[in-house]
Formats: C-alpha cells, sequence, structure tokens
C-alpha cells in the first residue's frame, strides 16, 4: 500500500469518539474499542451505531478478549486532554488521578472489575496495551503518567486472567506502549514512544524471556525510524510484520522481522491504534484518535488472528 491508495481507500465508521484507542475486531462485524477521555468501553456496530458497554473510569487505554471472553482493559488512570488546531491532545497526569489498574469487563452486563493494582507493591501507573498469549495469560506495558516536572518510568508485565498472578518481566522503560506477540509465539515486541523504537525479546514460555539479565537487557532494537516518529500500540500481521501506529507522522509503521521498515501516512497526526479483521483479516481499523475517529482500510497483507477473540 502506498501513500495514495491509504488515502483514497479509507471508511470512516464513526466519528465523534472521545480519544478512541485499543480496536477490537469482532465476528459479529463490530469493533469494540476504548474512549480514553470519555472513560468506556464502547461498541461500533457494523451499521455505525455507538454504545457504551463499560463504565471503566479513569483512562482505558488497551483491550483485548480474553480466554473467558470478557474484556480485559489498560486503565491509564486518566489524563488531561487539549484541543490543538482541531485535534483533540493527550497530556499529563490529571488532579484526580488515584493509579492505574488491569479492569475485566463483561460486556454482556456492563460489569467492571478492578483485576490488578499493584506489582509487587508498587502501584500500576498507567498500564497502556496487551496481548494475550495461547496459554491464556498476558502481556502488558505500563507506559508511567508525565506530570510538569517528571515522569514515571515504566516497563513489561506478565499476568495471568483469574487474577492469580502478576509479575514485573522487564523494568525499568522509557515509556513502553504497544506490545504483541509474534506468530509463532516465540517473540514479544514493544514499542517505546518518545524514543521512536520498537524491541523485541526472544521466549522460552509463557511471561519467560531467555536469558533476561536486568535492567540493562534491553532485548533487541529492531527499528529506530529517523525523523522522530513517537510509536504508539501495535499489532502485528500473518508474515510476522509489526504494525505500529505512529504519532506526530501520522500513520502505521509496517516494520518487518528484518528490520527493513517504511511508513504508511493517514490524515491524523494522533492515530494511535490498529487491529485486523473482516474476511481473511485483510481490513485493518485504526483509532484516529485527534479527530475523534474510527476507520478502516483494505491492508496489504492478513492480520495475525489473536488469541481469543470472538
Amino acid at each position: 500500500m502506498d501513500e495514495n491508495e491509504a488515502e483514497s481507500s479509507v471508511t470512516t465508521l464513526a466519528t465523534g469518539l472521545e480519544f478512541p484507542e485499543g480496536p477490537v475486531w469482532m465476528s459479529d462485524g463490530s469493533v469494540v474499542l476504548v474512549e480514553i477521555k470519555r472513560g468506556t468501553l464502547t461498541r461500533v456496530d457494523a451499521e455505525g451505531a455507538v454504545e457504551v458497554v463499560g463504565e471503566c473510569g479513569g483512562g482505558p487505554n488497551g483491550a483485548a478478549v480474553g480466554p473467558d471472553g470478557h474484556f480485559y482493559v489498560c486503565n491509564n488512570g486518566g489524563m488531561t486532554f487539549h484541543e490543538v488546531r482541531g485535534l483533540t491532545i493527550a497530556g499529563d497526569q490529571p488532579d484526580d488521578y488515584v493509579g492505574g489498574s488491569i479492569q475485566r469487563v463483561n460486556i454482556e452486563t456492563g460489569e467492571v472489575e478492578d483485576l490488578y493494582t499493584h506489582v509487587d507493591g508498587h502501584r500500576l501507573c498507567g498500564p497502556n496495551d496487551l496481548v494475550f498469549d495461547s496459554s491464556g495469560g498476558f502481556w502488558f506495558t505500563d507506559h508511567g503518567k508525565n506530570r510538569a516536572r517528571t515522569r514515571d518510568r515504566g516497563g513489561l508485565y506478565y499476568a495471568q486472567a483469574d487474577g492469580s498472578e502478576v509479575r514485573e518481566v522487564v523494568h525499568p522503560m522509557l515509556a513502553p506502549n504497544g506490545v504483541g506477540l509474534s506468530p509463532s509465539g516465540d517473540r514479544v515486541y514493544v514499542a517505546e514512544t518518545y524514543e521512536g523504537r520498537l524491541y523485541e525479546w526472544k521466549l522460552t514460555g509463557p511471561g519467560e524471556i531467555r536469558n533476561y539479565a536486568g535492567p540493562e537487557h534491553r532485548g533487541r532494537m529492531m527499528a529506530d525510524p529517523e525523523g522522530g516518529p513517537f510509536f504508539d500500540s501495535l499489532a502485528v500481521d500473518a508474515d510476522g510484520n509489526i504494525c505500529v501506529a505512529t504519532i506526530r507522522k501520522g500513520g502505521i509503521t509496517i516494520i518487518a522481522p528484518d528490520g527493513a521498515h517504511r511508513h504508511v501516512p493517514f490524515d491524523d497526526p494522533m492515530t494511535t491504534n490498529i487491529c485486523f479483521g473482516e474476511e481473511g483479516l485483510r481490513t485493518a481499523f485504526l483509532t484516529l484518535s485527534g479527530t475523534g475517529r474510527l476507520v478502516s482500510t483494505p491492508w496489504p497483507t492478513a492480520g495475525l488472528e489473536l488469541a481469543f477473540n470472538r
């Protein structure tokens, strides 16, 4: 897909969303996503109707379907928002911030429960994105929070869906954001926002990084594109390419397993996330958060089927 194809093939599915993120395509043709500014888990049906299915509060950021069919949400605890030249821009930690959490949401009943709020006695600061593996556990990132003069250091974590265990696996990291798994499940990928870099760690099993040697073991840097992009959330395609939503530049940076990369632009500098769906998983769904839109476009490769999507 080149620049002209990307611009000419976009279909707008919903507008007026309040900083959408975390899209999940469902087999009924709907897309479930979060609205960070609104504090909700929201469904956009196949006709474009918008319905709140969970009142999460704070700042729901990433979402995924777990082995029990419920949605699991990274809640960053909330953010300030600003209107800049017609775009909604996310800012620092808000005055009413109380901490971050991992939440479980039953979209049939609307019930929302906090699954994890702490790891080893430390409060989660700003959980951002998550991905389930085939065993039923999930990786998630904690991006941390920005304040006027300080910011938290984040990390990569692994947890069980039943609430029985959560572990800090890699810490500290600078603003870890999107997280994904390779098609074979033997690698975990993490995008760091402000560095605009993508890292890879090899795995020996669920939640286990091969030969991890502590904070200095940052994994293999797969890509460090020029031009100062900020990396946001990501999805992996069936060929193993990592498709990273890229803010500031606005679009998707496609990074091959060998590190080769190219950029597909979209018309919102706050392009924050991508997922795949429809027949053959050949359609990409993107959250354009600055303009409050959910859009779709044909994609040149099939998406990777996620472990528990329904």
